[in-house]
């Protein structure tokens, strides 16, 4: 039997396959057709240092190893240098001081010399600009940033700039709001993600149906001129729980609601009766609610005849009927919901019940209110209808 022989060219090719390249003794054996033994004969007598395994004129196993080091090292720094632009990309249009102040809050976590270079500016100026007392304006920036992170942990990271200033302002804070998106950007914060919500009442019933008496006009002149009501559901780990709720379109507050394990017309007669009792609004109120079974039974139907209220209702799979309400499911479940998990429905009607009563009627600021919120916009039409 003829011995099958190989040349020392295909030997050091052979090697680099699991020296050079990483392949293993498996993958590099089957991809040239050779015996896995043989192969492993070469690499060690190889990382030996044997001559005689590579040709005359190619590297050692040594000097494979530095240059794969070298290499490594120099992905390394790419990589770096790669992250640090995507962190630092908007101050490289910005002057010198903005690029000190991002290697300042970055420097260690890369090497000097790679900020250097990435920021085009030299290490003996950013160290001068360091030891540098900082400007009043700078020293000034600092105090806001404290003050914004305090705002952002207080309102729940549900603030955007616009609702972030005035509560400043209320602390005694005072900035524009183009330098307030300048420091939430430099301190990275954001808002809370929205997510689509989902229909819940079921307008497939013979029961009547309300006439449309709003039409998407909600421009309400006092409290208690319209009401807006729906149900919601929230998951947890008993199954779903069901909120029904009522909300005053002119204070943006929510006057009234109710949770349970089943979606029912008690649920939202519940709701609207406890509405009802905290507010004692006068004959003639706009009650305004989608075309859900709940709403649409016999006996709620009479209950808001009893109340004296005028019933409408939200064309049928319109949304944009009902936009007070959504609003207010939209800012529940962005705010909170979405971001907790419960393992009871005692758990989320606990933190339901905060939300509402302490956090959306009595804190958050809200934009169509003039930033501030729907008890205190209350309070103030109180104050002036005493003051008249």
């Amino acid at each position: 039997m003829q011995t099958k022989t190989y040349t020392p060219e295909f030997r050091a090719e052979a090697v680099k396959l699991v020296l050079a390249q990483g392949l293993s003794l498996e993958e590099a054996a089957q991809r040239i057709a050779m015996p896995k033994g043989t192969l492993a004969n070469w690499v060690s007598s190889a990382k030996r240092g044997n001559a005689g395994t590579v040709m005359p004129g190619s590297r050692t196993v040594p000097e494979l190893e530095a240059e794969v080091a070298r290499l490594r090292k120099e992905l390394a720094e790419t990589r770096m240098e790669r992250d640090v632009g995507k962190k630092g990309g908007r101050v490289l249009c910005s002057g010198v001081a903005a690029r000190y102040a991002f290697m300042k809050s970055v420097r260690l976590d890369y090497p000097m010399k790679l900020l250097c270079r990435a920021f085009g500016v030299s290490r003996s100026g950013f160290y001068a600009w360091l030891n540098r007392a900082p400007s009043p304006r700078a020293q000034e920036d600092e105090r806001l940033k404290v003050a914004i992170k305090a705002v952002h942990v207080q309102t729940r990271e549900t603030y955007g700039p616009l609702r972030v200033q005035p509560e400043l302002a209320a602390q005694g804070f005072e900035a524009g709001r183009d330098r307030i998106v300048r420091l939430r950007q430099e301190l990275g914060l954001r808002c809370k993600q929205k997510r689509k919500l989902k229909a819940t009442t079921n307008s497939r019933h013979d029961f009547p149906v309300a006439e449309n008496l709003l039409n998407q006009t909600f421009a309400p002149t006092r409290p208690n001129e319209v009401w807006v009501t729906d149900i919601t559901y929230i998951s947890t780990g008993e199954g779903w729980l069901y909120l029904a709720g009522v909300k005053d379109v002119f204070t943006c507050e929510l006057v009234g609601y109710a949770m349970g394990a089943r979606m029912t017309q008690g649920l939202t007669a519940q709701a609207l009766w406890r509405a009802v009792r905290h507010k004692r609004p006068a004959t003639g109120l706009i009650h305004h609610s989608d075309r859900g079974s709940q709403y649409c039974a016999d006996d709620y139907r009479k209950l808001v005849k009893q109340f004296g209220m005028l019933a409408s209702m939200s064309r049928k799979g319109n949304c944009y009927d009902n936009a007070p309400m959504e609003s207010f499911w939209g800012s529940l479940k962005n705010e909170l919901i979405h971001h907790q998990r419960y393992a009871t429905r005692a758990d989320a009607e606990t933190a339901i019940k905060e939300y509402i009563e302490i956090f959306y009627n009595r804190q958050r600021r809200h934009s169509r209110l003039g930033y501030v919120s729907p008890a205190q916009f209350a309070g103030n039409i109180s104050k002036t209808t005493l003051a008249a």
